[in-house]
């Protein structure tokens, strides 16, 4: 491991752990300095104090000790960002006439997990040759995409996300933070959307308020995960989501362009989970209903579900069921009624408020009893 006469170790060094990092499966690796992000700190603050990022704890938490990697490690200089795309096509919806819900691409499958084992490769081969590292990903220690941007991995489109040149959005981004003094392998990205503003016209709820600009409070990828009622104005608008959404990113060009476009020694994803328990692009709405808790957090426990509860996750399902419309199958017609009655007399007040405006898009029926419950959620929809 030569320096050069400042020190720092040198660009054939650097380039290895680039090699390494895309070697073990990353599909873009960058180096940049670990000098605090204090331009994303102010910004993050005057969103926090704007009302923006809603009840978001992402990197909004602490937002001084998320943009000062030296606050995760103390030592830190450098920071090898890696980028791992997960752009495939959308499968139909199974075409078994029951209702089935909606997961974003970077959820169907495990790819963040995907992503720490590569890191942890680069993050090995820096430990063995005497040096501290840290792996950080999708947690509230670091705002990923300065990082990444900072690493020339790509440049901030007006949907707030990290496009990678050829291949978009679609990509989880994590980082080895280290104390190798590393030279940083390319400058940020320039600006790559010019005046195209699809993402800002498309989104379903308007929540992409200016350029880069989010308003969590209208964000449909943030409420699925919010806690507490799912805001009445947005519930059309989620439509067939049960987790996250697509839509800024399916009508951005560079994204676009990404699906289908991978080296032809670069593999499409399996076609099929590689672990049972993954949720896949599809989940069947009426089979999530009547599943326990302990079911559900088998197969969904890689979401961000508040605080643990799967009630979240059956109140998403209830309101993507209302949008459903009415099966045309008698049989799966007659399931889904029994199912939105037992939604309506759960004992869970979130779970039977919900089902309330569900049964009212659906026509069907309330029981009379619970046009006497007192509890406020429920009686909230009972007056709406």
């Amino acid at each position: 491991m030569a320096c050069d006469d400042g020190g720092v170790l040198t660009a054939a060094y650097a380039d290895e752990l680039c090699a390494v990092g895309l070697e073990a499966g990353l599909d873009r690796v960058g180096i940049a300095s670990a000098e605090p992000f204090d331009g994303t700190r102010v910004i993050l603050e005057q969103r926090k104090a704007a009302g923006l990022a809603a009840s978001m704890q992402f990197t909004y938490r602490n937002p001084a000790r998320s943009t000062d990697p030296s606050r995760t490690l103390e030592s830190v200089s450098t920071l090898v960002v890696g980028a791992r795309r997960y752009d495939r096509e959308q499968a139909a919806e199974p075409a078994d006439g029951r209702p089935h819900a909606r997961v974003a691409r970077y959820a169907a499958e495990d790819h963040y997990g995907e992503l720490r084992r590569a890191l942890e490769v680069i993050a090995g081969r820096l430990r063995d040759d005497g040096w501290q590292t840290r792996v950080v990903l999708d947690d509230n220690a670091l705002v990923d995409r300065a990082a990444a941007h900072r690493a020339g991995i790509g440049w901030f489109g007006k949907n707030s996300m990290v496009l990678a040149p050829g291949i978009g959005s679609w990509v989880v981004l994590g980082s080895v933070l280290t104390d190798a003094p590393l030279p940083p392998s390319a400058a940020p990205e320039p600006d790559g959307c010019g005046s195209c503003r699809r993402c800002i016209d498309a989104c379903p709820t308007g929540a992409i308020i200016a350029p880069g600009v989010v308003d969590a409070r209208r964000c449909l990828a943030w409420l699925v995960q919010a806690d507490g009622v799912f805001p009445a104005e947005h519930r059309v608008a989620l439509g067939d989501r049960l987790y996250g959404c697509d839509d800024c990113q399916e009508v951005c060009p560079p994204s676009r362009r990404s699906i289908g476009s991978r080296p032809a020694d670069q593999p499409e994803p399996a076609d099929e989970p590689e672990h049972a328990l993954e949720p896949g692009p599809w989940v069947d709405v009426l089979d999530l209903l009547a599943s326990d808790d302990a079911a559900l957090l088998d197969r969904y426990g890689r979401f961000y579900v508040p605080h643990r509860e799967p009630r979240y996750l059956r109140r998403n399902a209830l309101i993507v069921l209302g949008n459903a419309g009415c099966p045309d199958d008698p049989g799966v017609a007659v399931a889904v009624e029994a199912a939105v009655h037992a939604a309506l007399v759960d004992g869970d007040p979130l779970i039977r408020a919900h089902a309330v405006w569900t049964a009212g898009r659906l026509g069907i029926d309330l029981p009379v009893s619970l046009l006497d419950d007192a509890d406020p959620l429920v009686r909230a929809e009972l007056d709406r």
